[in-house]
């Protein structure tokens, strides 16, 4: 499955990537067994979800939910934790405990999240509106730690304030490794078209990697991204929800039914074994539903699998659906 030659893309630090595309984080999606799947068909990168600063900081042992999210798979290659906050002091703290309690090979700053109780406070894209900050903030994690730096930027917190240019200045001189683009403000969140030409700039200001995002759905987009922007490499979320096979830069469309029920079950697999056998099952019905979006039959298929509480009884509606529904 994984296509990906011995001859790395780019190096983050002394890093190298072996891949030039990356999953990525996606609060709800990118956890262990899904990240782990995408490294099968090719990610090269593994980030966590990402994590509160205030979370690894308050408890003795951080929370269930915490840990789990800290938890990587054996097969995950360049394992990189995101964090964000609001607060300096405890950003930087809860980076210097990572680095002591947790395995990891970069830490990444969320500066794009642009969910209003987070961005409101100042954290995640609303860290775009206080540069100084980002300044200080990036000069002291890579001061302190021993691994990469890096972040995850939109292009300004509006149209108004497109700021992305100062913001990836700020994060190169301050020594951050990589800075990763998704092509939008924090006003667009994920509507409107993201705005390619902007990572090109940004590309063409900085020296260090870049990583392009935003509207990256299909095989030939990525080529189409690298080709106008320049990017070392190309970060794919929601279009990777329900398709790892992007990563090989395979067509979901021309993937056999019996290739693509495997791969569902083993996911299905995974994802139990990890939440537990209950738990595991509703939240997996997300990525089922996504594993069959957009062929004939899936919004009844969706309905029955909502409503299903029993394991073989999901597999079989999956298993019914590979045969029946998906013709090629």
């Amino acid at each position: 499955m994984n296509n990906q030659t011995r001859v790395p893309k780019f190096f983050v630090r002394e890093i190298p990537i072996y891949g030039d595309v990356i999953l990525a984080p996606m609060d709800g999606y990118s956890d262990a067994p899904f990240r782990a799947l995408c490294v099968e068909f090719g990610s090269a990168m593994s980030y966590t979800e990402f994590i509160s600063a205030e979370s690894l900081l308050h408890p003795a042992v951080p929370d269930a939910i915490t840990q789990r999210k800290l938890r990587f798979d054996a097969r995950e290659r360049v394992r990189v934790v995101q964090i964000y906050g609001h607060d300096e002091d405890k950003i930087v703290q809860a980076a210097q405990k990572l680095q002591d309690q947790q395995a990891l090979d970069i830490l990444d700053l969320n500066m794009g999240c642009s969910v209003r109780d987070i961005a409101a406070r100042g954290a995640g894209a609303g860290m775009l509106r206080e540069p100084a900050k980002i300044a200080r903030i990036v000069a002291r994690l890579t001061r302190v730690l021993r691994v990469p730096v890096t972040a995850k930027i939109r292009l300004g917190w509006d149209e108004r304030t497109r700021n992305y240019l100062e913001i990836a200045r700020i994060l190169e001189e301050n020594g951050a490794a990589l800075i990763a683009v998704h092509a939008r403000t924090k006003a667009q969140g994920y509507g409107g078209v993201a705005d390619w030409s902007a990572i090109a700039e940004i590309k063409q200001a900085v020296k260090i990697p870049v990583l392009g995002n935003g509207d990256v759905k299909t095989v030939a987009d990525i080529a189409r991204i690298k080709s106008q922007t320049g990017c070392d490499g190309v970060m794919i979320g929601r279009a990777a929800i329900g398709n790892p096979w992007i990563f090989a830069r395979q067509e979901r469309a021309r993937i056999a039914p019996r290739e693509w029920l495997a791969v569902v079950k083993r996911h299905l697999a995974e994802h139990l074994e990890f939440y537990g056998a209950t738990r595991g099952l509703i939240l997996f019905r997300k990525h089922a539903y996504r594993y069959v979006q957009g062929e004939p039959g899936a919004a009844a298929l969706r309905h029955a699998l909502m409503l299903c509480n029993d394991v073989r009884e999901f597999e079989r509606l999956l298993e019914e659906f590979a045969v029946v529904v998906i013709k090629k």
